[in-house]
């Protein structure tokens, strides 16, 4: 089972912390759509074999389409690509576009999924982010959603400075009031060149606290669970049944192709991104040129990529998978750089998997990378 990411490079005003790739100007919409439209078309023979099992609108603001246009996309991929009975296609949406008659429309379409940008429930955190919605926007969204739609996902943001943990506890316990199935949550962390660091170097917002954003994780962590959420990556909590299918063949290592600007794609060998301009990428797709760079990734670059994700997962890296497709010497080289880590009891083994003990979660991608392999020699 495969994937197709669909990237909709568009937003209405840039977030403060965003360093995605994407335009405040929607003059090029429609060019952009047509443009989507036949990199679906021109890399079909990619999935020739395949069956699409998830079909993920990402961005940008995929929500700033008229649903029309996201039919149009959806038609090219189901009469190019062979998809399954039940695929699980998801739209990232903010609250601003969510209005009652948008949701209707949506849920009239194929799109079985939506994943809400919520981020707050406070109007001052929205603000310093630069969110395009208001708390009530946010909260009026929910309410509207959840009448039409089953399977919603909310993005919440913690490690806001000066954020208390009293009120991070209010923005879960809002989220748990609306009974939505999967809640992503994230720390708010500082992007080279966005604004966000650029207020923090001058003084206007106060810098980012590593222990604040510890607290408030242990404190989703309790929380969720107590909810009945298994956290089943490290910023992704689902009840059962409802984990990210599209995220999940993520980090298990599935094929996907990314469509349009920006996106990344993946076969298991090789990783290729399309160029991040929208005119370059719109001029080249209509000259029927793919406007990607590829590259082979070595043996050692695919075991770091599975140390890596393995760990932010409960499924954690299958040790004989690691000996199986990479062989014993990498399987002793983990296991000699994991011997501390486990002494320290940082990292555990059950079952064959080598996994993060749960009050080292936080810490997950630190530990990951003293497993990484530089070279064998």
């Amino acid at each position: 089972m495969s994937g197709i990411y669909i990237h909709i490079p568009f937003c209405k005003q840039a977030c403060h912390y965003c360093d995605f790739h994407f335009s405040t100007s929607l003059g090029k919409k429609e060019a952009m759509i047509a443009a989507l439209c036949k990199e679906l078309e021109l890399r079909k023979d990619e999935f020739k074999d395949d069956e699409v099992a998830t079909i993920y609108f990402g961005g940008g603001t995929p929500s700033v389409l008229e649903t029309k246009e996201i039919e149009q996309i959806l038609n090219v991929v189901y009469n190019n690509y062979k998809v399954v009975t039940a695929p699980e296609i998801t739209l990232e949406a903010n609250p601003d576009d969510l209005s009652s008659e948008k949701i209707k429309q949506l849920a009239a379409s194929p799109i079985n999924r939506l994943s809400i940008g919520i981020q707050s429930f406070f109007d001052e955190d929205l603000k310093l982010m630069n969110r395009a919605h208001s708390a009530k926007e946010a909260i009026s969204s929910l309410k509207e959603a959840t009448y039409y739609f089953d399977n919603i996902s909310i993005d919440l943001i913690y490690g806001i400075p000066k954020m208390s943990a009293d009120k991070w506890s209010q923005n879960i316990e809002k989220a748990l009031s609306f009974n939505i199935p999967h809640i992503s949550s994230y720390a708010l962390t500082v992007e080279p060149k966005t604004a966000l660091q650029k207020f923090i170097d001058k003084g206007v917002i106060a810098p980012l606290d590593d222990t604040l954003a510890q607290e408030h994780f242990k404190i989703l962590n309790q929380e969720l669970a107590q909810a009945g959420y298994v956290c089943y990556e490290l910023s992704n909590f689902g009840k059962p049944d409802y984990f990210s299918k599209n995220n999940t063949a993520y980090w298990q290592g599935k094929k996907y192709i990314g469509i349009g600007p920006s996106a990344h794609s993946y076969d298991g060998i090789s990783r290729g991104w399309n160029v991040n301009n929208n005119p370059k990428y719109i001029n080249q797709i209509n000259e029927g040129v793919l406007p990607m760079e590829t590259e082979i990734l070595s043996k050692i670059d695919r075991y770091n990529e599975y140390v890596m994700t393995g760990l932010r997962t409960i499924w954690g890296v299958s040790l004989e998978q690691i000996k199986t497709e990479f062989g014993e010497q990498y399987h002793s080289y983990l296991m000699q750089q994991a011997k501390p880590k486990i002494e320290a009891q940082l990292l555990y083994i059950v079952n064959g998997n080598l996994l993060v003990s749960p009050e080292a979660k936080f810490l997950s991608d630190g530990i990951a990378s003293d497993l990484f392999l530089i070279n064998l020699e």
